[in-house]
């Protein structure tokens, strides 16, 4: 015996242990690799010619794309991979086709960051890191079909992504239609004279600029002028999903601002409606519904002109009936007509030099001219984020503009304020203040002594004067009073009526219509970084964008010396960008033919990138057909796999699983692209996603010494009921897992001490997928000691021999069989429902039964639980499976079917109460009638002394389980 070997070891060399786990484990996941097991079948190809092949169910199963991470796995990473992987299985062995594979979107900040660190080139780290996840995930045992794996960053697959863009951009969306059409469409209505150009000229009249910049008004993915969230600390603009609410970067935490920058832009507010509408169709968890139903933000009323001067102000209200209440107005100060006020450029501005004679001087601000006092008040409002403009509690500030509007319904002049309250990226970014009626606009008033006029008859008793109120009185259900003009009067009418009447005058005179209004912005796609999809876009000499032809594609990141965008002081908003492609003169200033007829001429290219969500926003069709040069995707294949069918008339991937932080994000992208490539004709499919599963989160437990440091947490002690690090206090907060808070886990290490069988196990147990849970690295022995106990039932520990017997199901007995088919049973809905947790409790109980049993296990008893446990922990399984004398794989074995008979219990535990206090419990047959059963627990003594001759006024009677007996 070496110093190493135990006597248990000895004793019984064949123990199912972690050296065995990993050796079983090695060798099943190379035998898998190697035969091809998890390969789906091509739609065009072996299920062409193979018709019983073709004719099982498919079942497309994906998980949310990982990033490569230089810090690989933690634990917590692959809680929802075991999880689908476990799905797939079972649905393997119900007879489903499945496809199931796992890529890695990989462009994106880190590796750019981490490249300008130190020197190292973002593909060179990110190909590293997918080399080592690949080497994590492979080694927990997960049935992917590695031939449709794909990167974001491969040439290959960029290629179509640049593909689809191009494709948004020579596209439009046309409301009659309801969907998009080629931009050549648009074109041809223009020529015929069928749509009039924006100056009713002639469209052969218009020069090329001009036709570019009136198609750029329609085109599905444009470049303008807008406003966008710089971010001068990371170099880059941002998408307004990618601020937090606190104003800040979502990565860095550094100060986001408002500026104008030339941008590229997805038109996704023209799918508002139908993102709105489809969602009715998805089989999502409300939660995430109700997520894009706010963020996409739908709501009906109208558009409303109020002369200023020679410009008009446009509001939208939902409250078009309080009009006569409007006594100022508020516009965002990024309001396009007073912006340039601060830096001295008056076109389009209304702002005058001079305060108009007798302004109140609460609204100046303190400052000598209007001019001054909208610049400095821009500059102000500028470095705040939209959450603190728009918080309740704030104090309204803001400053006059020294212009007046006038309200179209009263004649009456009105004040133009601009206040941060306001939002451009909401509606049209100026509102008519009724303050009488809205808490924001009341505060306001009050703080800048503003009238107040009560249009909506109060119904709680205060009166109709203003001046005596506390507060706005806001009502949908009351009457329109002071609201009579020349030419229309609103007095006496309900809301409803009002806002019919009133929308119909302001559409009579062409001053406003009815009109619904959306919270959704159009789509911020520009980033000023390196590690992204180059844009397949070139400008000629007058600044016209054009799409370069497909067999340019892809057009590939070039080499750079200098990975980073130009960064700045982070709370410099006066800052610029400048992008890291913009330094390679060579790659940006170029000669090309691009088969227009114009033949070889100079361009400039696109020197911004995609953001990170473009590779993801259509990953699942290229899983589909992952090595198709010639097509984004063969439209058989996608039909196969994503094409509507019962039960799911838009399409798309049978089970998503990921986390629920993406519902504005990823979600809501995907479903744009997916729908106009559904318009144009690409895919049959016109939503990617028809299940969507939300895991929760592992947590572990956070220790921080008295600096608020994070300590590592494998090195604290636990000392009467407190932690100490190093010999010191620290406190224990559960939280996150991760690198930076020192309380990771790899799966490596508890792959190397207990298996991944064991590891998967205990992801799946640990409670129900969709609720987070703690991390307890002590209590994964517990399944470790199942799968123990399930290698003794059918292997010999000292000679390695299956120890199994060969009898006849007959001779079974019938409480081996009851417990083996209700296992059956319930671990097969259970799987099927994703309920791992009470999945593998019922094995937990089957094995249990057949250790307490003694003696042999049935062969066909332990084939059956061997089959259980398949999806869960396959390596043993599979090795299981061999030892049972099998040749095939038990990845394809058919699930087993219970048998009802076994199923049903014999007979079941009814409780039987009085006044709520249990007095008898019975045994009775599953199928007893409620008056049977109230019969036989009237005459159970027990029960007849408890009443005691009482009498009975009513008996409640739930058979087989429960009677509940009221006395008189």
């Amino acid at each position: 015996m070496s110093e190493t070997t135990t006597a248990a070891e000895v004793a019984a060399p064949h123990r199912y242990t972690a050296a065995l786990a990993a050796d079983i484990e090695a060798r099943w996941q190379d035998f898998w690799e190697k035969d091809g097991t998890y390969e789906a079948p091509n739609a065009s190809g072996e299920l062409a010619g193979d018709p019983e092949l073709a004719a099982r169910p498919k079942k497309f199963i994906m998980d949310m794309f990982p990033y490569p991470s230089g810090a690989g796995l933690h634990v917590g990473h692959p809680l929802g991979f075991i999880a689908t992987d476990v799905y797939a299985r079972h649905q393997r062995m119900t007879g489903h086709n499945v496809l199931h594979t796992l890529g890695f979107d990989a462009f994106g900040l880190p590796a750019e960051q981490y490249a300008v660190q130190t020197g190292t080139h973002p593909r060179v780290s990110t190909e590293a890191n997918i080399v080592n996840m690949r080497r994590q995930l492979r080694r927990l045992g997960l049935g992917h079909d590695q031939r449709r794996s794909v990167e974001t960053i491969d040439p290959a697959y960029y290629k179509w992504t640049q593909w689809i863009f191009l494709q948004i951009f020579n596209s439009w969306y046309d409301p009659e239609a309801d969907a998009a059409r080629p931009i050549d469409t648009l074109v041809a209505q223009f020529e015929a004279g069928t749509r009039p150009t924006p100056d009713g000229r002639p469209w052969a009249e218009l020069s090329v600029t001009e036709r570019a910049d009136v198609l750029g008004e329609y085109r599905l993915a444009y470049a303008s002028d807008s406003p966008v969230n710089w971010c001068p600390g990371l170099g880059t603009v941002l998408a307004n999903e990618e601020v937090t609410a606190e104003g800040r970067s979502e990565r860095g935490n550094y100060p986001v601002f408002k500026a104008k920058l030339r941008q590229w832009n997805m038109r996704i507010t023209a799918y508002a409606d139908r993102l709105l509408r489809d969602l009715d169709a998805l089989d999502w968890p409300e939660a995430i519904k109700l997520q894009q139903r706010n963020w996409i933000g739908r709501s009906e009323g109208a558009r409303v002109d109020f002369p200023v001067g020679d410009d008009k102000i446009t509001v939208f209200t939902t409250r078009q009936d309080t009009l006569f209440g409007a006594t100022y107005m508020v516009l965002a100060p990024e309001h396009p007509l007073i912006a340039g006020s601060d830096n001295g450029d008056t076109t389009g501005a209304i702002v005058p030099d001079v305060w108009p004679e007798g302004t109140h001087e609460v609204w100046t601000g303190g400052h000598a001219t209007p001019r001054e006092a909208v610049a400095a008040y821009r500059k102000q409002a500028a470095a705040k984020s939209d959450i603190e403009r728009q918080a309740e509690a704030k104090d309204k500030t803001g400053v006059f503009t020294g212009v007046f509007a006038t309200n179209p319904v009263s004649g009456e002049r009105v004040p133009v304020f601009i206040a941060d309250y306001v939002l451009m990226g909401y509606g049209t970014g100026a509102i008519m203040a009724v303050p009488a009626h809205d808490t924001r606009d009341f505060a306001f008033a009050r703080a800048f002594e503003l009238p107040m006029r009560c249009v909506v008859e109060p119904t709680d008793g205060r009166g109709t004067d203003p001046a005596t109120w506390d507060d706005a009185f806001a009502s949908y259900d009351a009457k329109i009073i002071n609201s009579s003009g020349d030419s229309i009067s609103l007095d006496g009418l309900g809301v409803t009526e009002a806002k019919a009447k009133i929308t119909d005058w302001l559409a009579e005179r062409g001053i406003g219509e009815g009109t619904v209004n959306f919270r959704l912005r159009d789509w911020l796609f520009s980033r000023q970084r390196y590690w992204g999809e180059p844009f397949p876009i070139v400008y000629d000499e007058d600044g016209v964008a054009h799409a370069l032809p497909e067999s340019m594609l892809p057009l590939e990141l070039p080499e750079v010396e200098d990975y980073s965008p130009r960064t700045f002081d982070p709370d410099d908003a006066d800052t610029q960008p400048e992008t890291p492609l913009s330094r390679n003169e060579d790659w940006v200033n170029v000669e090309l033919d691009l088969g227009d007829g114009r033949g070889v001429r100079r361009y400039r290219r696109e020197t911004n990138t995609m953001p990170n969500w473009a590779g993801s926003c259509w990953y699942e069709l290229r899983y589909l057909d992952p090595r198709n040069d010639d097509a984004l995707v063969d439209p058989a294949v996608e039909q196969y796999w994503m094409g509507p069918r019962d039960g799911q008339p838009a399409g798309g991937v049978d089970l998503y699983v990921g986390g629920a932080e993406h519902a504005v994000l990823h979600l809501l992208y995907a479903r744009f692209w997916s729908k106009v490539l559904h318009d144009l004709g690409h895919v049959s499919s016109s939503e990617p996603f028809h299940k969507l599963y939300n895991q929760g989160m592992i947590q572990a437990f956070v220790y921080r010494d008295s600096r608020g440091i994070a300590v590592p947490a494998a090195e604290v002690e636990e000392r009467d009921g407190a932690y100490y690090y190093q010999g010191d206090k620290v406190s224990r907060l559960l939280g996150k897992m991760g690198k930076s808070l020192k309380n990771a886990v790899t799966p490596d290490e508890i792959c190397a001490e207990y298996g991944a069988d064991t590891l998967r196990l205990y992801e799946m147990a640990m409670g129900p997928l969709d609720v987070s849970r703690p991390w307890d690295t002590r209590a994964v022995v517990g399944q470790y000691r199942l799968l123990q106990r399930l290698w003794r039932n059918v292997v010999d520990e000292a000679t390695g021999e299956v120890t199994v017997a060969d009898v006849p199901e007959s001779d079974i007995d019938v409480d081996t069989l009851r417990a083996l088919h209700k296992a059956i049973d319930g671990v097969g809905q259970d799987l099927a429902n994703l309920r791992f947790n009470t999945a593998i409790a019922k094995v937990t109980e089957l094995n249990n039964h057949l250790t307490k049993t003694g003696g042999p296990v049935p062969r066909t008893v332990a084939e059956r639980l061997v089959l259980l446990i398949a999806p869960l922990a396959p390596h043993i399984a599979e090795e299981l499976w061999r030892k049972l004398g099998h040749t095939d794989s038990v990845v394809h074995a058919d699930f087993p079917v219970a048998d009802p008979a076994y199923v049903v219990d014999e007979s079941v535990t009814c409780v039987v109460q009085i006044k709520g206090k249990v007095k008898a419990r019975l045994e009775v047959a599953p199928s007893i009638s409620n008056a049977d059963l109230e019969a036989t627990a009237l005459a159970e003594p027990a029960v007849v002394a408890a009443l005691n001759g009482a009498g009975i006024r009513k008996v409640i009677v739930r058979a087989p389980k429960l009677v509940n007996i009221v006395p008189a």
